[in-house]
């Protein structure tokens, strides 16, 4: 569909260049609404995860494995709300690609690999949890801080390597204008995305989740039939309580993951050409979404985050000695 004025003179994106693309023009008040729209969700995104940066890299007693992973999803997360977001508001606001071919090249290959480092966290997590709840005592000596900063490191290092070997691929693809930065992949890489960036994770975190479920659904039943014998009430029912926002917990992470990726994976495969339909940029921006609920579904429902937020908003992390607070304690006095 060309975009006219009301002089009827079609807008190009590059009026000098013969094959430039139709820019498409937006009223003014559509213009304001969406800056302002585009720009809050940015700052939302930035603002929540760099809480849980400063919380974890503060507080000593949040340096733990399974916080290490929080921490590296919510760099993920935070430079998607930084980078991504702003550009991708530009060009769906401008309606053209201003920066040329390549750093087009560069912004595919940096959201790539904050997805793919998003994800890979995503599946981590899972794997920390399961070990955590499904074999509780190995868990000290099969996850470490060590070796999960190295898993962490090698997850940025094989996303990075992997998503620049997909911008390289398509490093001579010629698009049909002049003006636009579109993903455009052949059917082997389609193929191969979609089992590396979504059905392997998504196999293994469901999978993971099920098998926590059901032991954590074995450890309530052992412990309602100590309450039934008089032993351990209050204890058991402390564990109960948590047993179920954990439950609470994992069913919000599992859904929010589905509901952002299945409809633009879906979509991604029986689009042939590239992803530049309105209907896409939709879907895409479900997946930035995602990068600013991920801080409320692993942090907010951690009570040792809510105290952490209150310190940093009120400046408490300046006064001496603040990195050694015992945060869990304060969440309970």
């Amino acid at each position: 569909m060309a975009y006219e004025t009301e002089n009827h003179e079609t807008q190009y994106c590059f009026p000098a260049i013969n094959s430039s693309c139709i820019k498409g023009m937006r009223s003014r008040y559509e213009y304001n609404i969406m800056f302002v729209f585009f720009s809050l969700l940015s700052a939302w995104t930035v603002f929540l995860n760099l809480l849980v940066i400063i919380s974890i890299s503060h507080f000593k007693k949040l340096h733990t494995p399974t916080n290490l992973l929080i921490l590296s999803l919510a760099v993920a997360d935070m430079l998607v709300g930084l980078i991504v977001m702003p550009i991708e508001a530009n060009r769906l606001i401008e309606t053209c690609w201003f920066f040329g071919d390549t750093f087009c090249r560069l912004f595919l290959t940096m959201m790539g690999l904050l997805f793919s480092a998003s994800l890979s966290n995503l599946v981590l997590v899972a794997v920390d949890r399961f070990v955590a709840v499904c074999h509780p005592l190995l868990y000290p000596q099969k996850i470490t801080t060590t070796k999960t900063l190295i898993i962490v490191i090698l997850c940025w290092f094989c996303s990075s390597v992997y998503n620049i070997a997909i911008v390289m691929s398509l490093s001579n693809k010629k698009y049909a204008c002049y003006g636009e930065c579109t993903i455009m992949v052949t059917s082997d890489w389609t193929v191969l995305n979609l089992f590396l960036s979504f059905l392997i994770p998504c196999t293994i975190i469901i999978t993971l989740y099920l098998r926590i479920f059901y032991v954590a659904h074995q450890q309530v039943k052992v412990i309602n039939s100590l309450v039934k014998c008089g032993k351990h009430i209050n204890e058991g029912s402390v564990k109960r309580k948590s047993e179920r926002k954990a439950a609470l917990t994992l069913g919000i992470i599992v859904t929010v993951y589905l509901v952002c990726w299945i409809p633009f994976v879906i979509l991604s495969l029986t689009e042939k050409t590239g992803m530049a339909s309105t209907t896409a940029y939709i879907l895409l921006w479900f997946l930035y979404i995602n990068s600013g609920l991920n801080p409320l579904i692993y942090a907010f429902f951690y009570p040792w985050f809510k105290m952490s937020v209150k310190h940093i908003l009120t400046l408490r992390i300046f006064q001496p000695e603040s990195s050694m607070m015992d945060i869990f304690t304060d969440c309970h006095s």
